[in-house]
């Protein structure tokens, strides 16, 4: 009987070990993801208004080299794009695949992170 029960046991236990792991990894992924996009989202924020033609870029760098020092073998497929969702703000979208354990599953992440720009305005004196 020990047998027998050992038999179904087994794949719910190794199922739910699995499960774990894959919660896991999308949750990390997800913390990489939004560091990333409020890293180049802060870099785009004092960038903008001193470099008006070249923040894209570096906002995208900073946003790429936080998560090569934080998951580079973590995010597949890393789209970094900028946003200027009005006047006076900028930000960084971040969006990859998290790699997955159980097959057939597509998991994402899509993180975004926004702000004024910042301004230096000087005294009226």
């Amino acid at each position: 009987m020990t047998a027998i029960e050992f038999v179904f046991l087994t794949p719910v236990l190794f199922f739910m070990i699995f499960a774990t792991v894959q919660f896991g990894l999308y949750f990390f992924a997800d913390h990489v993801a939004q560091a990333a996009a409020q890293a180049g989202a802060r870099k785009a924020r004092a960038e903008a208004d001193a470099n008006p033609g070249g923040w894209q870029g570096e906002a995208r760098g900073t946003a790429n080299g936080y998560i090569q020092q934080l998951g580079p073998q973590l995010l597949e497929g890393v789209d970094v794009s900028t946003v200027e969702p009005a006047a006076n703000e900028v930000g960084v979208h971040v969006t990859a695949h998290v790699p997955v354990i159980f097959p057939g599953l597509n998991l994402t992440v899509d993180a975004r992170s926004q702000g004024p720009v910042e301004r230096f305005v000087p005294d009226g004196r």
